[in-house]
C-alpha cells in the first residue's frame, strides 16, 4: 500500500530491534522500502538487508561522508554497481549530492564526488536519490550537464521555482516528517501546491521524526528516543492528505506510482 522512498534501515539505531521495526512498517501497510548507502561501507550491508526482507537498495556516496572517503571509493562503488548490475533490487545510485548547511566541509570534494557519481549513473542507466541542503542550484547545474534518468529529490526544502527545476529533469520530490511541523510553511506549501505526480513519501529513519516523535536536546539529554520508523509513514501521509484534500487510499496508489515512476526497478 505505502512505499518508503527513504529509509535507512542499516542504521546503528536500528540494530536492537529492526526486524520488529520491520514487522510494524508491514503491519502500517508499508509494502516496499527503499534503503540507500551512505558510503563503501555499508554497500554490502544494504544490499543483504533488501535481499533478506524483500526491500530495494541503491548504492552511493553520501556528501557527508566524502571526507572520510578516499577516492579509491569511486571504484569501489563502480565496481559494485557492475557486479550486482543485474540484481532486480538494485534500483538507483544515492545517497548522493551537495550538503551546502553543515559548517567546514569541503565544498570542491563533494562535488567532485558528485558530478563522478552522476557519471556512473549514466553509465548504468540508473536513477539517482540526491541529498540536497542548501545546495539546489548547484545539484541543478550539474544535472543539466550530467543528464541521468532522473530520480528523488530527497528531503526537498528548496523554493518552488527550484523544486519545479528538478521536476522539468524528471525528479520527484520526498516529503517526509518535516511536512508534519505546523511552523515548517514552506515545505508545508509545496507540498500543497506542487503537481500531485511530482510528490513521493519518505521518513529518512532514524532521521526527520515527524512532530509526535520530536525531542527537545533537553529532553534527548534526559534520554527520551525521537527515532522515526518506516511504520510511521501512513501518519506523516495523512498530513500529506490533509493538506491536498485527498483520501488516504488514492494518496497510497498516487504516492506509489510516483515512486515506481522516479525509480523504475521498484516495479
Amino acid at each position: 500500500m505505502w512505499i518508503d522512498s527513504h529509509c535507512h534501515l542499516d542504521a546503528p539505531e536500528f540494530a536492537p530491534d529492526r526486524d520488529a521495526v520491520i514487522l510494524r512498517a508491514r503491519a502500517a501497510g508499508v509494502t516496499q522500502i527503499v534503503v540507500p548507502a551512505v558510503g563503501r561501507e555499508n554497500f554490502e550491508a544494504v544490499r543483504l538487508l533488501a535481499h533478506a526482507h524483500g526491500f530495494a537498495y541503491a548504492l552511493g556516496i553520501h556528501p557527508l561522508c566524502v571526507q572520510r572517503a578516499a577516492d579509491d571509493d569511486l571504484r569501489q562503488l563502480s565496481d559494485a554497481l557492475a557486479q550486482h548490475r543485474g540484481d532486480p533490487r538494485l534500483v538507483a545510485i544515492g545517497e548522493i549530492g551537495l550538503d551546502h548547511f553543515v559548517p567546514g566541509l569541503d565544498l570542491a570534494r563533494q562535488a567532485q564526488f558528485y558530478v563522478a557519481q552522476l557519471k556512473l549513473a549514466r553509465h548504468f542507466d540508473l536513477p539517482v536519490i540526491l541529498h540536497v541542503r542548501r545546495s539546489a542550484d548547484t545539484l541543478l547545474k550539474h544535472l543539466r550537464l550530467e543528464k541521468v534518468r532522473g530520480g528523488i529529490a530527497h528531503a526537498f526544502n528548496g523554493s518552488e521555482q527550484q523544486a519545479l527545476a528538478f521536476v522539468a529533469l524528471g525528479f520527484k520530490l520526498g516529503f517526509g516528517g518535516a511536512m508534519s511541523f505546523e511552523r515548517a510553511l514552506q515545505i508545508r506549501r509545496l507540498a500543497q501546491t506542487l503537481p500531485a505526480e511530482a510528490i513521493v513519501l519518505e521518513t529518512d529513519a532514524p532521521d526527520i521524526p515527524p512532530h509526535w516523535l520530536y525531542r527537545s536536546a533537553a529532553e534527548r539529554a534526559a534520554g527520551k528516543l525521537s527515532r522515526n520508523e518506516p511504520g510511521e509513514l501512513p501518519r506523516i501521509a495523512q498530513t500529506l492528505a490533509e493538506l491536498r484534500g485527498i483520501a488516504l487510499p488514492a494518496l497510497a496508489q498516487l504516492t506509489s506510482a510516483n515512486a515506481r515512476s522516479a525509480l523504475p526497478g521498484l516495479a
